[in-house]
């Protein structure tokens, strides 16, 4: 009988928020002249949406970028008080020295917990924004120095929103968008006068009418998604027929308000003259949230119960067998294989342990497998496992080569490729929520099979073998 690590069972899936989206806007080094440029190039118009400002700021002087915003824009600008709520067609600018998110359509105001220079006040924000907005989060990075902005990017587009990143060769300092733009998932690198338009523009096909498609005769919806899905099969190799229709429908409809295109059939004739296009649709498919130890508590039920078994029995020396299913940039293998290691030095006891981790995204192996990620990453990590299994490198932070080489990754798709075998653990979370039923019932029983009768079987909080 193989257990199952599954997290607490969670309540359905929230519908999006209503209302208006919400954008966030950070900057750093040479940000003032940015901003100037994207609220000079606002129409005059209700733009239908709030800004929200976050800055890098010095902590012991008053900031003076409200005043400025001012200048240039007729929307009302304030700068955040502890619970004040969003509204649409205002500007709100972060004060010195705090951090920032929102919760429940008001922004709240914390002191931050790291020292100046440490700080990382744009993914702070937009991280909140993501979890708040969803599909109406926007976010915007422009100039400054250093990978702020890059986590929270990845965050805003894994539920679903858009993000723009400043054009680098028009920054004053352009470390901030590079490290977005290089995540692989901004949807429009501009100058800055140029985003108010784009942005307006995605607004009103993405928010402002229900979808064409949401109108069309279901068999006519049904056609399309088919020639939908034999582009993508042709480009990329991978059949998304089987996966949740409310899923595909959605990263399509953001696609199509990215190009302001109004027709499902306008959108099929765009992929057959855009193979980049093709590209673009197939990586926000498999756009999902991760992290270091994402879900701290199930990671302290695993550390503390599920990895303790693995080792029970077995002598020194025994080989102990981990596949990591659909393991995005590396972040949860990472996790898993720092686990284990402890729990070797922790029992005096050395193991060969062998971690198999795979995704279809070939972009995210090879980030998995450099195993270099942005400094952001401090706030997933305590501070002993980033002293430990971590060295600076570049601006960011570079898994130690002795976690590295332990792990094997490899571009999988674990729909029609054999899985491995004789599995003490298998962590597979977050995938099958895509996938529609058809797909769940073929694979249950082959992770069954790939595990040893004692294996362990790990999957995300709303997923389960039923």
């Amino acid at each position: 009988m193989m257990g199952a690590a599954t997290e607490p069972a969670a309540l359905p899936e929230d519908p999006p928020p209503q209302g208006f989206p919400v954008v966030g806007i950070g900057a750093s080094a040479g940000g003032l002249a940015a901003f100037e440029a994207f609220f000079s190039g606002l129409p005059a118009a209700d733009p239908g949406m709030a800004f929200v400002l976050v800055q890098h700021l010095d902590p012991n002087h008053k900031s003076i970028l409200a005043d400025l915003i001012r200048r240039y824009t007729r929307l009302p600008v304030f700068e955040v008080e502890d619970g004040l709520v969003v509204r649409p067609n205002c500007v709100y600018v972060i004060p010195p020295g705090h951090d920032l998110a929102l919760l429940n359509g008001a922004l709240q105001l914390l002191e931050p917990t790291e020292p100046r220079g440490l700080r990382l006040p744009i993914d702070f924000f937009f991280r909140s924004l993501a979890q708040e907005q969803r599909e109406r989060a926007i976010g915007i990075v422009l100039s400054g120095t250093g990978s702020d902005g890059t986590q929270g990017v990845r965050a805003i587009k894994g539920e679903g929103g858009m993000v723009m990143a400043q054009n680098p060769a028009s920054t004053e300092f352009d470390g901030m968008p590079r490290s977005a733009i290089g995540t692989g998932v901004v949807d429009y690198e501009l100058l800055p006068a140029e985003m108010p338009e784009s942005l307006i523009a995605y607004a009103k096909h993405a928010f402002g009418k229900l979808p064409k498609s949401a109108i069309l005769p279901v068999p006519k919806v049904e056609n399309a998604l088919k020639k939908i899905f034999i582009l993508l099969r042709a480009q990329t190799g991978h059949d998304f027929s089987q996966y949740k229709p409310s899923t595909i429908g959605r990263r399509i409809e953001r696609r199509m308000a990215v190009h302001q295109i109004e027709g499902i059939d306008g959108y099929v004739k765009y992929l057959q003259q855009t193979p980049a296009e093709v590209e673009a649709l197939f990586r926000d498919m498999l756009i999902g949230v991760t992290g270091f130890f994402r879900d701290p508590e199930v990671f302290q039920v695993l550390e503390e119960k599920v990895i303790p078994a693995l080792f029970a029995g077995k002598s020194p020396g025994a080989v102990i067998r981990v596949w990591i299913a659909g393991c995005s940039t590396g972040e949860e293998a990472y996790s898993l294989a720092m686990l284990l290691v402890e729990h070797m030095e922790a029992i005096k006891a050395s193991f060969t342990v062998q971690l198999f981790a795979t995704d279809i995204d070939s972009r995210a192996i090879a980030t998995a497998r450099v195993g270099r990620y942005p400094v952001s990453i401090a706030a997933d990590l305590s501070p002993e496992r980033l002293a430990r299994f971590f060295t600076a490198d570049g601006g960011g932070y570079r898994i130690h080569k002795s976690i590295r080489d332990l792990l094997v990754f490899s571009e999988q798709d674990v729909i029609k490729e054999p899985p491995f075998s004789k599995l003490d653990l298998l962590s597979c979370r977050n995938l099958l929520i895509y996938l529609g039923a058809e797909l769940q019932k073929k694979l249950i029983p082959l992770f069954h099979f790939a595990l040893k009768p004692d294996g362990w079987l790990f999957l995300g909080t709303s997923e389960g073998v039923g």
